[in-house]
């Protein structure tokens, strides 16, 4: 859930896949939409997929529980596409309606470059001489400018020191070495799908996804660092990916959760709680302005389970 939290952070628009030779909705289809929800992801598509291993009737009895599934969610105007992917029916369809109902934004390119990182890597190969390494690579999606190759640029919050039995982040500062879009080398990033950008930085800071949820842009530029959140939030009315509905019950003072912040998670102990507000202390510092979207998860047996979302608030 965490991963697909991070992935949906930096997404402009989703496509929601339902099998039609499967009952609807399954746990999964409820934990993608509550993920889509909790993003605040408007610009929607629904998939009924696998239609070629039904018949007639029982695609339609699938289209009507689809339906009554979407009711009253924020999905529930979305056109919904019976497509078989295997025999490649109505995928032109599904394209044209890319094209209508997940436009791409309006970007400023005069904004300060900021990119969402969603994957760091070390790609020097075991035993490469130390004159032939090469610095740590970055890769995510770009929200807003443009980044160029030979640029400085700032990396927060960067890496967490613990000082004083308490987490404190460092941010990096290096320059752009290479750019990769679609496997293609450029000289010039701009926002839309994921780039991958090659570093001056130690490849040991940057490998295993050491970096992931972190922020990349222009120095001076990228939102505070923060180690408490204070949120407006609400909570869902059952909790997520479990096959028996269970109610979701009032978040607590004193809790721990596990809260989502663009592609950062952190645990957040609350020590404030109100009506629709509440505020956390967070174990790792992470980057937000307020109006950035926060998922909420509890832990429930033995994994963490999506009750909710909340907005930051200004202050």
């Amino acid at each position: 859930m965490a991963t697909m939290l991070s992935g949906a952070a930096v997404m402009d628009g989703a496509i929601l896949v339902i099998a039609a030779n499967e009952k609807c909705p399954q746990p999964q289809t409820r934990e993608h939409l509550a993920a889509i929800q909790a993003m605040g992801l408007t610009k929607l598509i629904v998939v009924q997929n696998k239609i070629d291993l039904v018949t007639l009737e029982d695609a339609e009895e699938s289209y009507k529980d689809i339906k009554k599934f979407l009711k009253g969610s924020i999905a529930e105007d979305v056109p919904i596409i019976p497509v078989s992917a295997q025999q490649v029916v109505n995928v032109d369809l599904l394209i044209q309606a890319m094209q209508e109902y997940l436009p791409t934004p309006e970007r400023d390119p005069d904004l300060p470059p900021r990119m969402y990182i969603v994957r760091s890597f070390d790609v020097n190969k075991p035993g490469t001489e130390i004159e032939e390494m090469v610095g740590g690579v970055i890769g995510g999606s770009i929200t807003q400018g443009s980044f160029k190759l030979g640029e400085e640029v700032e990396i927060r919050p960067g890496l967490p020191q613990r000082q004083k039995n308490r987490i404190k982040m460092r941010e990096l500062y290096t320059k752009i070495t290479s750019l990769h879009v679609g496997g293609t080398a450029v000289d010039t990033a701009l926002p839309g799908g994921l780039a991958g950008v090659g570093t001056q930085l130690d490849p040991s800071l940057s490998k295993s996804d050491g970096l992931v949820g972190s922020l990349i842009g222009e120095p001076g530029t990228l939102p505070p660092v923060l180690d408490s959140l204070n949120l407006d939030y609400e909570l869902f009315e059952s909790v997520v990916g479990t096959r028996m509905e269970e109610k979701v019950a009032q978040i607590a003072r004193g809790e721990k959760m596990l809260l989502n912040v663009g592609t950062a998670k952190t645990m957040g102990e609350i020590t404030q709680i109100k009506k629709k507000n509440l505020e956390a202390s967070l174990s790792i510092p992470v980057c937000a302005l307020p109006g950035d979207r926060v998922a909420i998860s509890r832990r429930i047996g033995s994994r963490w389970r999506l009750i909710g979302f909340g907005t930051v608030r200004e202050g």
